[in-house]
C-alpha cells in the first residue's frame, strides 16, 4: 500500500500560525512510523506587491530535528511556471494523498491550478484542510478565488461546524458528507467533509523551571494578567480588548494586560524605496478589491493604550516572538483574550490549551463550539465592551479550574488528527 503523504503549505522557514500548523501536521504523520512524509512548500506565498516579511528570522530551534520529513521549497506565487513544477513534483512523489493548507483566498489561483491538474491526471487523493471558507477580510473576489481554489478536492477537512456549513453554501450543488474520519471513495460521487478540530500544539510546552514571578516583575505585571497574543490584525479585535480592559482597570488595581505580537503590516523598513513601491501598489489593489472598512493597513490599536491612560497597566511586546520564547508569555498569564470580530478555529486558542489557560472569547465563529461558558472559559457578546469587561472580571472573581481546560482538549491531539485524515480512527 502507498504510504507516502505530501503536506502542502508554508515550510518551517516561514513565520506564523499556518507554518507552525503545516509543520506540526507533517510531524504527526511522521510519528505514526509507517508514513513517508514530504512537505512541499511555497518559496513566496503571496503576490510580490504585499508589503510584508514572512520569513522567520528569529526562531533558532529546528522544528524537523529527529524526523525523516523531506522538505522541498518550490512554489512561487508570482511564477506560474513553478505551479506546474509543483504539480510535476507531487506527481513524481506519487503519494496516496496531498493535503493542502487553505488559509487565504488569494492563493486560489496557484492552488486551484495544482489541485485541478492532480485530480485530473493522477489517482492521488486531493485533500483541502480548510482554515476558512468565508474570508475574514471582505473582498469582492475572495469567493471566486475560494471556489476555484478548492473545488477539485476529493476530501475536505474542517475544524468547526460553521466552516462545514459555509462549505455547503459555497458548493450547494455538490453532495457533501460530514464525517469524523476519512472514508473517501472516489467512485461514490460524494465528497467527504471530515469534521475535526484545531489540534493542540506540542511544539509549545510549559517549562517547569521557568521563574514566573521574576518574569512578571521584569514585565511590570500585576497579580492578574490577561494575554493578547499573536499577529495584530483587525479581525482579532485588539481595538476592543484594550477598552474592555480599561473598564476592568477602573474597578481593580491588581490587573495587567499583556499584548504580545507583531503588527501584521509593519514588518518592513518604510524608508526603503522598495517598501514604498509595494505599499503604493498594494494600497491601490486593496482600494479596488477590498471594502473600505476592511482596509487595515493603518490599523493601530496600540495607540489606545496612551489615549486611555493605561501605560502603567499594559505591557507590550510589539514584535514577532521566536517559537522557543512563546511559553514565557503564556506562563505568566491567567487567561487568553480572544475578542475576535470573526473566527475560524484559532491557533492561539490551541496554544493556550497547551498551558491550561482559560479562554475569554466573543460569541463568534466556532468559539461557542469550543468554549463552554463557565467551564473552560467565558464568552462575551461581540462588539460589546461592557460584556467583554464583565467576562474579564468574572474570570478573576470566579476563576476557571485549569483542569477543566485540560479536560476539554484532551482528545485534540495531532496523532488523532492525522489518523482521522488517513481514515484510521
Amino acid at each position: 500500500m502507498n504510504n507516502r503523504v505530501v503536506v502542502f503549505g508554508p515550510g518551517p522557514m516561514f513565520k506564523g500560525g499556518i507554518a507552525n500548523y503545516n509543520t506540526s501536521l507533517a510531524k504527526a504523520f511522521d510519528k505514526l512510523g509507517d508514513i513517508e512524509v514530504y512537505i512541499v512548500s511555497w518559496t513566496q506565498q503571496y503576490p510580490a506587491i504585499i508589503p510584508r516579511d514572512f520569513i522567520d528570522k528569529s526562531s533558532k530551534v529546528d522544528q524537523l530535528a529527529g524526523t525523516n520529513i523531506k522538505v522541498q521549497y518550490i512554489t512561487n506565487y508570482n511564477n506560474p511556471a513553478s505551479w506546474n513544477q509543483t504539480y510535476q513534483l507531487i506527481k513524481e512523489i506519487n503519494p496516496r494523498m496531498v493535503i493542502f493548507q487553505w488559509s487565504i483566498a488569494v492563493q486560489g489561483l496557484p492552488l486551484g491550478y495544482i489541485a485541478r491538474k492532480l485530480s485530473k491526471n493522477t489517482d492521488i487523493e486531493v485533500v483541502f484542510d480548510l482554515h476558512f471558507v468565508k474570508q475574514k477580510e471582505g473582498s469582492g473576489i475572495d469567493k471566486t478565488f475560494t471556489k476555484y481554489g478548492i473545488k477539485n478536492a476529493r476530501t475536505y477537512v474542517v475544524h468547526s461546524y460553521q466552516t462545514a456549513r459555509e462549505l455547503e453554501e459555497l458548493f450547494h450543488d455538490t453532495k457533501l458528507n460530514i464525517v469524523t474520519t476519512n472514508t473517501s471513495d472516489p467512485s461514490a460521487g460524494v465528497k467527504n467533509v471530515v469534521k475535526l478540530y484545531h489540534p493542540i500544539y506540542d511544539m509549545f510546552k510549559v517549562d517547569p523551571n521557568f521563574d514566573v514571578e521574576a518574569q512578571k516583575k521584569k514585565l511590570g505585571l500585576k497579580k492578574h494578567v490577561f494575554l493578547f497574543f499573536g499577529f495584530i490584525r483587525k479581525y482579532k479585535g485588539l481595538h476592543n480588548v484594550i477598552p474592555a480592559f480599561a473598564e476592568v482597570a477602573k474597578q481593580r488595581d491588581d490587573v495587567s494586560l499583556l499584548v504580545v505580537g507583531e503588527s501584521f503590516w509593519k514588518t518592513l523598513d518604510t524608508s526603503k524605496l522598495s517598501t514604498k513601491i509595494k505599499q503604493g501598489a498594494f494600497g491601490l489593489a486593496k482600494k479596488i478589491f477590498l471594502k473600505k472598512q476592511d482596509d487595515e493597513q493603518d490599523y493601530n490599536p496600540l495607540a489606545l493604550i496612551e489615549q486611555l491612560g493605561l501605560k502603567d497597566k499594559v505591557a507590550v511586546i510589539n514584535e514577532f516572538v521566536p517559537n522557543e520564547a512563546v511559553h514565557t508569555y503564556f506562563q505568566v498569564s491567567d487567561s487568553i483574550v480572544l475578542y475576535y470580530l470573526t473566527a475560524t478555529p484559532s491557533g492561539v486558542e490551541s496554544i493556550s490549551y497547551n498551558f491550561k489557560l482559560p479562554v475569554l472569547a466573543t460569541k463568534v465563529g466556532h468559539f461557542p463550539e469550543t468554549i463552554k461558558d463557565g467551564y473552560n472559559g467565558y464568552l462575551a457578546e461581540p462588539e460589546n465592551i461592557q460584556s467583554m469587561a464583565a467576562a474579564m472580571i468574572k474570570s478573576i472573581e470566579k476563576p476557571i479550574d485549569r483542569e477543566n481546560v485540560a479536560a476539554s482538549s484532551k482528545d485534540m491531539s495531532w496523532e488523532n488528527y492525522a489518523k482521522a485524515i488517513l481514515g484510521r480512527n
